[in-house]
């Protein structure tokens, strides 16, 4: 039975109706970092407590940790528990190849979701991410697929991705744009359809304005404002319900 975020939905909701009643400017949803930027194992500093104290101090409810592999970090759990003590909701995005061996760093908190980048379940490397899926699945954590549309991505391999989804159980999935060229967004767009949950398909959203800024050198902004107004009704309405499919 897949289950529904209810707290990450709630949490977002209660964001979003903060920033409309309040006068102060909006902050993103959602706070990019890369770990190599704040872990550096064998330094004489292998902790950046300015950039870690920065994270932790962030409004953004949510904070996407990906770039560099995560999971080939020294001290990633430890990163990952201090971001979820300090009451944000994390998403440790992997390539899915070393999940299983490093799944023992990890509690499976309600704030933290497993989040394996998939394009393809045809792929070789689908096989070792759909066994760190398993693995993450038994011992209790929330799993998410990150798909990137390319321009020449195919709908139809999508649609076979949605189907592996269903079938491993996993919680959800975000499809986002590689890059700001405007026939890949469009195709994201197109793509993000296939996500049944609309949920997941609003968060996707807001994760492709924060990749996407990040990427291109600016700071992390909420680029999909005017779907994040929408965010609201579709989280109140999904937070009632209880096993709600995503895929």
């Amino acid at each position: 039975m897949v289950r529904l975020p209810a707290r990450l939905a709630a949490k977002l909701t209660k964001f979003r109706i903060a920033q409309i009643f309040n006068s102060a400017p909006t902050h993103s949803l959602i706070h990019y970092v890369d770990p190599a930027e704040v872990l550096h194992p064998g330094s004489e500093v292998p902790v950046s407590h300015e950039k870690m104290q920065e994270i932790l101090e962030s409004r953004a409810p949510v904070i996407w940790i990906g770039g560099s592999e995560p999971l080939l970090h020294a001290g990633i759990g430890h990163f990952v528990r201090a971001i979820v003590q300090s009451g944000h909701f994390a998403f440790l995005e992997t390539d899915g190849t070393h999940l299983r061996r490093h799944i023992h760093e990890f509690q499976p908190l309600a704030e933290l979701f497993l989040t394996v980048r998939i394009d393809s379940s045809q792929s070789a490397e689908s096989a070792l991410a759909a066994e760190g899926l398993r693995a993450a699945r038994l011992s209790g954590f929330f799993t998410v697929v990150h798909s990137l549309a390319r321009e020449d991505s195919d709908l139809v391999q999508l649609s076979a991705l949605r189907t592996f989804i269903g079938e491993n159980d996993i919680d959800g999935w975000l499809i986002s744009a590689a890059s700001t060229d405007e026939a890949v967004v469009r195709k994201a767009a197109k793509a993000r359809a296939l996500i049944r949950s609309s949920f997941w398909r609003q968060l996707s959203e807001h994760v492709e304005g924060a990749l996407l800024s990040k990427t291109h050198g600016g700071e992390l902004q909420d680029a999909s404002a005017p779907a994040a107004e929408k965010v609201q009704a579709p989280a109140r309405e999904e937070a009632r319900q209880e096993g709600v499919g995503v895929a």
